[in-house]
């Protein structure tokens, strides 16, 4: 999920770091068990707030990428220790490669095939041979659900903050669908109402892997995760290959 820029003020309370920590541990396991060269340096393309960040510079030397200048201000505000670049994950070149490339929930902006292919040409062009990409699907066509609403409280001293969310599709025929939230923000006891709309990727599992291929990797494992999200690890073969 992302914000506006007007409310990027509000994602350390509505997604605090500390809940990222069990995910991130996650994707570092499965990193580590089919990694083919010893996995150093990490890039994470669309890095957000870098709440990612927090937890995988524990284990790697991390180069974020975002959009967002609002984004980015927080993610170097709570990593200083990584280095961040403004960019496209479509369209970004840095001078140098890494040993994995990881890219979170920012992979749902992509909203068409070819938005998705570039995403994962970015992260090909950017590995090592014999480097490691993961990525996941966190709404697919198979596991979407129409009209789904869920709601969530989060506070941080005196601020309140409840978030409602909902997706919608409008048309089954196409690449994306329409994520909506609405925002209660409350603060010394006023009440501040706030609407985020966005468009985001909606893809079948076929296409996701047809892509990952099309782009030149050879997917090692695609696991279903907590609440049927699927991850994709995948590799970049080695020269020799």
């Amino acid at each position: 999920m992302r914000l506006y820029s007007d409310l990027a003020w509000l994602w350390p309370v509505l997604s605090p770091p500390e809940d990222y920590a069990e995910e991130v541990e996650q994707a570092v396991r499965l990193i580590e068990a089919h990694m083919q060269i010893p996995v150093h340096t990490l890039l994470d393309l669309g890095c957000g707030g870098g709440h990612n960040d927090r937890w995988l510079k524990q284990h790697f030397r991390v180069t974020g990428v975002d959009l967002s200048p609002a984004m980015l201000d927080l993610a170097r505000q709570l990593n200083p220790d990584c280095t961040y670049h403004a960019g496209d994950m479509r369209s970004v070149r840095l001078d140098e490669t890494f040993d994995a490339v990881f890219i979170a929930d920012s992979i749902d902006y992509m909203l068409s095939d070819t938005d998705l292919l570039q995403a994962f040409t970015t992260a090909y062009t950017h590995l090592n041979p014999g480097g490691i990409f993961f990525t996941y699907a966190e709404e697919y066509r198979e596991r979407f659900v129409q009209n789904a609403t869920t709601s969530d409280t989060n506070a941080r001293g005196d601020l309140e903050v409840t978030l409602i969310d909902n997706t919608y599709d409008p048309d089954g025929q196409d690449t994306t669908y329409e994520y909506t939230l609405i925002y209660l923000i409350r603060s010394a006891g006023k009440l501040q109402v706030e609407l985020d709309h966005h468009i985001l990727g909606l893809f079948s599992l076929a296409t996701w892997e047809a892509l990952l291929q099309q782009a030149g990797f050879k997917i090692l494992q695609q696991q279903t995760g907590d609440q049927g999200i699927i991850h994709f690890i995948c590799l970049k073969p080695s020269q020799a290959n």
